[in-house]
């Protein structure tokens, strides 16, 4: 009686330690799923938030606005007519917007024909009041 009821007991342990075994395997499937689907969730938000679209640049496309804005910064800066200070200039898909103040006619007109001399300006906005 005492030998079976040690066989009892290891075939019992035998038994729940297989039983762990499965739990620990079904646990991790389903944190590994868990897993999976938030890592999956988070690249689908990362790629969607880096598309473009009507109203919205995608990541790619800002960089490009940003030194398309430098560029014309830069030109308008360098020329003698215009003053870099009273010029604001902003890039929108390829699109300048230039606002702001300046002295004349003669300087707004100039303000464009040197954000259209830039390479990668699509179309200039002339926002440009005259004082």
């Amino acid at each position: 009686m005492y030998e079976e009821k040690k066989l009892t007991e290891k075939v019992f342990r035998k038994l729940q330690k297989n039983h762990i075994k499965q739990r620990r395997k079904i646990t991790m499937k389903k944190e590994n799923f868990i897993r999976c689907f938030f890592i999956g969730l988070v690249l689908v938000t990362f790629i969607a938030g880096c598309a473009a679209t009507q109203h919205r640049e995608s990541t790619g496309e800002y960089v490009d606005d940003s030194v398309l804005t430098s560029k014309v910064k830069a030109e308008i800066y360098n020329d003698p007519m215009l003053k870099v200070l009273q010029i604001n200039v902003e890039s929108f898909k390829g699109v300048v917007q230039l606002s702001g103040f300046v002295d004349s006619s003669q300087a707004s007109a100039r303000a464009v024909e040197v954000a259209k001399s830039v390479k990668g300006v699509q179309s200039v906005k002339n926002s440009l009041v005259v004082k």
